[in-house]
């Protein structure tokens, strides 16, 4: 055996370990402040997990060329290395793939509160998803024929998914709830039925409505999925208010108006939940059979503050209009008697 028959596994190996380990260092460098000036941590979460088991992949790979340059070597060893490589680098690809998805979706956890319960049935299922492709390729690596194998695991992925339709179905509906997020926990909803409520959990199978009274409604997500609801705290929780009101053909609408717009703005500012720098206005609409009709538009920061508002607003109202001499009529009837 000469000198450079020796030497040249040697420098082969060295050579792979120091691109790993250069590679690593630009990564840990360089890569990491690119990634660490982003909003996002699924960056960060992908370096983390390439970074330390790149090297032993540069490892393997120089093992591998240094010992076919190696004639000291046996042919035996040598065929199957192109082999054992490849399965040791399925093996490390798996795990960094299965870190890396477990890391990306403790992230969204994290983000998302509303999918959080979600997080751990999602990373069973991804692991199980990875592993098994996994396993697949190792098989093929082999020489082992997996057209079988697959086609058994997808027969009895069918006849699973025929047996649990209903529960797949509530599932997969959950996952729409929480990634498209027509509702989220905290929001206040209006369901198709007409009840409504705070969102306080969305499970992977139902979605749970607290209403005001206390008590909680149990809606299963396909059926949430499905119909229409009414979300009051979207695009903002502010939102305005409505007081339907009317006035006696005698009045002076002018004065109507100012003094109730006045009344609006005091309430406005005086009553928790009012937004105070909102100018009330009102429309009139109605002529209607013993008054005119019209709508006040107030603003207020949430769907359940509406109640206090209109109930002072009423209140303050009532005791204006009677100071400021405007009638709010009765109900009036006139009925002719013919002789």
């Amino acid at each position: 055996m000469t000198i450079e028959e020796f030497l040249t596994p040697i420098l082969i190996l060295v050579g792979f370990i120091v691109a790993g380990y250069a590679l690593r260092f630009v990564l840990n460098v360089y890569v990491t402040r690119l990634t660490s000036k982003t909003k996002t941590k699924i960056d960060d979460t992908i370096i983390d997990a390439i970074k330390g088991p790149i090297v032993v992949i540069f490892l393997i790979m120089g093992i591998r060329f240094a010992l076919e340059r190696a004639t000291f070597v046996p042919t035996e060893i040598t065929e199957h290395l192109p082999t054992i490589s490849y399965l040791l680098i399925i093996l490390i690809a798996t795990l960094v793939t299965a870190r890396i998805v477990v890391g990306i979706l403790k992230y969204f956890g994290t983000v998302r509160p509303n999918i959080r319960t979600l997080v751990p049935t999602l990373q069973k299922l991804i692991r199980i998803i990875v592993y098994f492709v996994a396993f697949v390729l190792i098989l093929d690596a082999l020489g082992i024929q997996v057209t079988a194998l697959v086609a058994a695991f997808g027969i009895g992925g069918l006849a699973v998914a025929f047996a649990l339709q209903g529960t797949l179905s509530e599932f997969f509906a959950g996952i729409y709830i929480m990634s498209d997020r027509p509702v989220r926990v905290g929001d206040y909803v209006e369901l198709e039925s007409g009840r409504k409520g705070y969102v306080i959990d969305v499970g992977w199978r139902s979605t749970r409505i607290r209403e005001l009274p206390n008590n909680i409604i149990v809606v299963p997500n396909s059926k949430l999925a499905g119909s229409i609801i009414t979300n009051f705290y979207l695009p903002e929780p502010e939102m305005a208010t409505l007081v339907q009101v009317g006035v006696a053909y005698s009045s002076d609408l002018e004065k109507v108006e100012r003094v109730t717009i006045d009344v609006g703005k005091k309430v406005l500012k005086k009553v928790t939940g009012g937004v105070p720098e909102f100018e009330p206005f009102i429309r009139y609409h109605t002529f209607s059979d013993f008054s005119i009709n019209f709508t006040v538009i107030l603003r207020v920061k949430e769907f359940v503050d509406k109640y206090l508002i209109t109930h002072e607003f009423v209140k303050e109202l009532h005791k204006r209009y009677k100071k400021e001499g405007i009638e709010i009529p009765f109900p009036i009837r006139t009925v002719y008697m013919r002789k």
